[in-house]
C-alpha cells in the first residue's frame, strides 16, 4: 500500500536531502576546478595545474572554497527535485492515462524529472551564484576585476543585497532552468535505463539490484547530463562570477561573445573535472537517496 501524498512528499523530500549531502562531500574539489576553469580558461594549462595551482595560493580549503553553499544548494536543489519528481511522476501517469499503481517506462519517468527540474532550479540559482562567486573569488580579485573584500558566504551575500538587491539572486535563472530541463530529460532516463538494464541481467527488480548498480547507474546519469547541458553550464557560471565587476548581458549574448572571443572550446573547459566527478558525486547522490528512501518507506509501513 503507497503512503498518503503528503507523507510520501515528506520521504521524497528527506531523501533528496540526504542525497545531495552525499553529492557535495564527494565532489566538492572538482566541482571548485570546474568553476575556476569555466570563468578563467586561460588562466589555467589543465584541470592538474588548476588543482595544483590553487592548492599553491591558497592551500586545500581553497578546493572547498564555496562548501556551506554548495551543501545548501544541493540539499535545498536535490529536496525540491526529488519531492516534485514524486509528483510529476503523478502528473505524467495521469496524462498517459495509465492506472494510479502502473509503473511509468523510462521515458516517462525521464519526462517527470524534466519537469520537476523547472521548481528545483528556483532554490537552486541563487544558492549557485553565491558558491560560484566564492569559487572564483580569487581569479577575480587576481585579474584586478574586483577590489580585495572578505571571501565569506555572508560578505557575498551582503554584496549581492547592496549592488543588485533581491533580484540579483535569480541572474542566470533562464540559463539555469535552459539547461536544467533538457539535463535531467537524459539524468533521469539515463539513470532509470541503467537501472533496468541491470535488473534484467540480474533477473530482479529494479529497487534490489544493490549498492554498485545503484552507485554506476546515477554516475552514468550524470555523465549524460553533463555532456548534453555543459556549455550552458560554462555560461551560467560567466553570467554569475563576471557580473560581480559589472553588467552582464543574457545567455545568447554571453554564449556568442564567448564563442567568437575564445572559440567553441571554451564553452568545454572544466570538463574534465566535472566527468571525473560526476561518478562518485552522482552515484553517492542517488545512493543516498534510494537507501535512505526506501529506509523510511519501511518506518512507515511497519
Amino acid at each position: 500500500m503507497s503512503p498518503h501524498p503528503v507523507v510520501q512528499a515528506i520521504i521524497d523530500l528527506s531523501a533528496g536531502a540526504v542525497g545531495g549531502t552525499a553529492c557535495v562531500l564527494s565532489g566538492q574539489p572538482l566541482d571548485t576546478a570546474k568553476v575556476k576553469m569555466q570563468t578563467f580558461p586561460t588562466m589555467y594549462r589543465g584541470f592538474v595545474h588548476c588543482v595544483t595551482s590553487t592548492y599553491r595560493q591558497v592551500g586545500l580549503r581553497g578546493l572547498y572554497r564555496g562548501t556551506t553553499p554548495a551543501l545548501v544548494a544541493n540539499i535545498a536543489e536535490n529536496s525540491v527535485l526529488f519531492m516534485s519528481y514524486g509528483f510529476c511522476q503523478q502528473f505524467v501517469s495521469f496524462l498517459a492515462g495509465k492506472p494510479k499503481e502502473a509503473a511509468l517506462s523510462d521515458v516517462q519517468k525521464a519526462c517527470a524529472g524534466s519537469v520537476a527540474s523547472i521548481f528545483s532550479s528556483l532554490v537552486l540559482c541563487p544558492t549557485e551564484l553565491v558558491k560560484c562567486r566564492l569559487q572564483a573569488m580569487y581569479e577575480m580579485e587576481a585579474s584586478g576585476k574586483i577590489p580585495k573584500r572578505q571571501n565569506t558566504v555572508w560578505s557575498v551575500v551582503r554584496s549581492v543585497m547592496r549592488t543588485e538587491g533581491p533580484t540579483g539572486f535569480f541572474l542566470g535563472l533562464t540559463t539555469t532552468i535552459a539547461r536544467e530541463i533538457p539535463g535531467y530529460f537524459c539524468f533521469f532516463g539515463a539513470y532509470e535505463l541503467c537501472r533496468s538494464s541491470f535488473a534484467d541481467y540480474m533477473k530482479c527488480k529494479k529497487d534490489d539490484i544493490g549498492v554498485v548498480p545503484i552507485m554506476f547507474s546515477g554516475g552514468f546519469g550524470g555523465a549524460c547530463l553533463w555532456l548534453v547541458v555543459y556549455p550552458m553550464d560554462c555560461v551560467k557560471s560567466r553570467i554569475q562570477v563576471m557580473s560581480m565587476s559589472a553588467k552582464q548581458p543574457g545567455f545568447f549574448k554571453t554564449f556568442m561573445a564567448i564563442t567568437r572571443a575564445e572559440g567553441v572550446r571554451a564553452l568545454y573547459s572544466g570538463l574534465t573535472p566535472t566527468m571525473i566527478r560526476t561518478f562518485p558525486a552522482n552515484g553517492a547522490l542517488f545512493l543516498g537517496y534510494e537507501l535512505s528512501r526506501k529506509l523510511m518507506l519501511k518506518q512507515f509501513s511497519d
